[in-house]
């Protein structure tokens, strides 16, 4: 979601026994690749709806919306998009997993009336570490993503005996849908080490990365223990990927555990087009599941013809402009755009009310989307 500087940590012996345990079950590359040959070329959008703040207000039955859900997918399936990347989060799933099951049975069938099959995201390491179920506060004015929270929280993060109830919402979530032909794919953990350092870094524990580094093989092995059909993955996000070894602990782990290869890519084209080439390596299927910020140099008319060259899934960030306001830059962390707006939309391919941001972007959307299949 935000590049950040990260810090390492070192080997954490459990890691490894763990690591070994759920690649007894991974995907060979064989699979992987097969199962790719059968997808069309899958384009969508990182998606949460325009009056939800965060994974919490989107999925909490107080403010579940289908009807503006059906809305905005409507938008993305008159560009073509076939997939939306979605993220759920573990404490619906403590409060009323019943319900919450039932809320994503129903997104589904409402992605599915307009042929778009979502991957779920289990697990986010992304800003606010203290969520909390209830009434979210508003959006902080003129900051980027000011009410998005991380899944689990500090508290569950750093509480064994908190293990049992994650352990407990992977195999829930993915067991309940584990066959359903309608999810594309299951991404574990978003950005696992990300410590946000430019928002939330004071708040953070100090050893969140040993931390993430004992849960993350077992959440891959809890899902693979409910018989998921679809493939798993993590998506690596920030350093040098050029060789094995070069993508550090936490991207080694996140690849050996993937059934298919995931990435983020916030850059420029050749950067964007260079990285591709290093995942490619890995014999694998290759999915982007973060990218376009504008004023960061990712942009569609950029990438998006790149990731169709290499038959790359592509899923942007952002898809309407709502609470999360996530069209403002990052840097509104440090400089809120209470006074003046952005020289140019970060993320985002809607207005709230349904009005492309750019016309050229939904156009060329269209263009390379055309026949490549639902």
């Amino acid at each position: 979601m935000l590049r950040r500087t990260v810090l390492l940590s070192p080997l954490i012996p459990l890691a490894a026994p763990f690591a070994a345990a759920a690649n007894t079950t991974r995907w060979s590359a064989e699979k992987a690749n097969a199962w790719y040959k059968k997808q069309p070329w899958l384009v969508g959008s990182n998606y949460i709806p325009a009056n939800a703040i965060n994974q919490l207000e989107m999925w909490q039955a107080e403010t579940f919306d289908p009807k503006r859900i059906d809305l905005e997918l409507g938008w993305a399936e008159s560009l073509g998009m076939n997939t939306m990347r979605v993220f759920l989060h573990d404490l619906p799933w403590q409060q009323d997993a019943s319900g919450f099951r039932k809320r994503i049975d129903d997104f589904l069938a409402i992605a599915a009336r307009h042929h778009i099959r979502p991957m779920l995201v289990l697990f986010d390491s992304c800003w606010d570490p203290e969520p909390k179920l209830g009434k979210q506060h508003a959006p902080t004015p003129g900051v980027h993503n000011s009410g998005w929270v991380q899944g689990p929280g500090m508290a569950a993060l750093k509480d064994p005996a908190q293990e049992p109830r994650l352990k407990a919402y992977v195999k829930g979530v993915v067991g309940a849908f584990a066959k359903d032909k309608r999810i594309l794919a299951w991404d574990i953990w978003n950005e696992p080490d990300n410590l946000n350092t430019s928002s939330y870094g004071a708040r953070e524990p100090k050893d969140k990365v040993a931390l993430m580094l004992r849960l993350l093989p077992k959440a891959f092995a809890w899902a693979r223990e409910a018989k998921a059909s679809q493939p798993l993955t993590s998506g690596v996000w920030h350093g040098d990927w050029s060789s094995h070894e070069a993508l550090g602990e936490t991207g080694r782990m996140q690849i050996d555990l993937s059934d298919v290869v995931s990435f983020h890519s916030y850059d420029k084209p050749e950067e964007f087009e260079k990285r591709i080439g290093w995942l490619l390596r890995q014999g694998r299927s290759v999915l982007c599941t973060e990218y376009m910020a504008r004023g960061n140099g990712s942009t569609f008319q950029g990438s998006l013809p790149i990731a169709k060259k290499h038959k790359v899934a592509a899923i942007n960030w952002g898809f309407v402009a709502g609470r999360t306001q996530t069209y403002l830059p990052w840097d509104s962390w440090r400089q809120p755009y209470v006074d003046r707006e952005p020289a140019v939309w970060f993320h985002e391919v809607f207005r709230t009310d349904g009005q492309p941001y750019q016309a050229e972007e939904t156009k060329l959307i269209r263009e390379l989307t055309k026949g490549s299949g639902k």
